[in-house]
């Protein structure tokens, strides 16, 4: 590590840390991906970690590490925080196990910290990286399968007003409002800017899969009136099996209002399966679906991972469903101004979250407190997985009434 520097990664170094990407993720992207990269980099925070040729620290130097974050704000429970998001993170492979990742991360916290981000959130390439550095997975995300070559059976009724089309070019102006205003109700997701709607959302041709159709917006609401949900998917027509609409982002504000769109979505001409990667935990399919053969959850995953950087801070910013005062004993080997006990004295009017001598009613990792910090995770659940002490019977369970959401955290935006 004495021959590492860590500093700005300048514009003009941008193509060289995606090569450094590219060589550690085995990519060669077309032009118009690279291009793409570039473009998202350039508004990043990118820290670099460079060793000299002669094996000492200079100015100038081999670029042996990558780290870049977005400077996103995140839904957090009663509001929002900035919330640098980790990405394209990536060692040489001549540096790995040399303490660079690391150093970066290092560098990462610290100027969190000085911007006053009391959070930071990534999605983990390798789930077994990132829980060392205190992150830990706050929201899960459901993959889906319905057969669709029969009707979807229902156990509501459908909201009955209009489905519309709507041209991807006109969508993130119309999208972006209603995104806007439900966000807030649910924790784990970011602020789309126009950009973010049109690169990473509405790209005509899918990174993943060129068979796949440019991206379909249909929207529940006549043109004059409020918008009553949106799905965005892609359809693809297969050899081997029914054609295939893959459903990218669903929203609505009522289940009646869901309804009508995953109908809709089930009932495009010349396929016979839905698959939806992403849905939320609680998603209320689950449950007005009639034929839950016919809905099918094929898998669950953490999806956001949150690093609670000040602690305090954190748990001042979100909100407090019922009133609980414990002794909370975190440990954090990596900032040290988190480590130790504090008293949390939290009620819907506010939060204090103080040092005390008082002894601990729970003893937790850092990595712990923030998979439960979004209400996605309960501290009983830690407990009872033998990853934090109840020392006080019944403390975990106030805890957890005091973190309750109405509903779970949960984000499809992958970065």
């Amino acid at each position: 590590m004495e021959t590492v520097q860590f500093r700005d990664i300048p514009e003009a170094g941008i193509d060289r840390a995606l090569s450094l990407s590219y060589l550690v993720f085995h990519e060669n992207p077309e032009d118009e991906k690279r291009k793409h990269h570039h473009d998202l980099l350039r508004d990043c925070t990118r820290i670099g970690a460079y060793e000299s040729p002669d094996g000492t620290a200079g100015d100038d130097g081999e670029l042996v590490g990558l780290l870049a974050a977005f400077p996103f704000t995140l839904s957090v429970p009663g509001g929002e925080l900035p919330c640098p998001c980790v990405t394209f993170v990536s060692v040489a492979p001549t540096h790995r196990r040399r303490g660079v990742l690391s150093g970066m991360v290092a560098e990462l916290f610290a100027r969190a910290t000085a911007d006053g981000s009391p959070i930071a959130a990534l999605w983990a390439s390798e789930d077994a990286i990132y829980g060392r550095f205190g992150f830990g997975p706050a929201t899960h995300g459901h993959t889906l399968e319905i057969d669709s070559r029969r009707p979807l059976a229902l156990r509501i009724t459908p909201d009955d007003r209009p489905l519309r089309l709507v041209d991807p070019s006109d969508a993130p102006e119309l999208l972006a409002a209603y995104y806007d205003r439900t966000r807030t109700e649910r924790a784990g997701r970011i602020a789309r800017t126009e950009a973010w709607w049109r690169e990473e959302w509405l790209v005509a041709e899918d990174e993943e899969d060129d068979e796949l159709s440019p991206p379909r917006v249909v929207v529940l609401g006549d043109p004059a009136g409020p918008l009553g949900g949106y799905a965005i998917y892609r359809t693809k027509t297969r050899d081997d099996a029914p054609g295939l609409v893959r459903v990218d982002d669903l929203e609505a504000d009522t289940p009646a209002a869901a309804a009508a769109l995953w109908r809709y979505l089930a009932s495009i001409d010349l396929t016979g399966q839905i698959r939806a990667w992403g849905r939320p935990v609680d998603d209320p399919l689950h449950l007005f679906a009639a034929d839950r053969d016919q809905v099918r959850v094929t898998g669950e995953f953490p999806a956001l991972w949150v690093r609670l950087i000040d602690v305090r801070k954190a748990l001042e910013a979100r909100s407090w469903a019922a009133p609980v005062d414990v002794v909370l004993d975190v440990r954090d080997d990596r900032l040290p101004a988190n480590e130790g006990r504090h008293r949390l004295t939290a009620s819907p009017d506010g939060c204090a979250y103080e040092r005390t001598e008082d002894p601990a009613d729970l003893t937790l990792a850092v990595r712990d407190l923030a998979a439960c910090y979004l209400g996605g995770t309960t501290t009983d659940a830690v407990v009872r997985a033998g990853l934090a002490t109840e020392h006080t019977p019944g403390t975990a369970a106030a805890l957890d009434a005091a973190l309750r959401t109405a509903l779970l955290p949960h984000t499809v935006d992958e970065f």
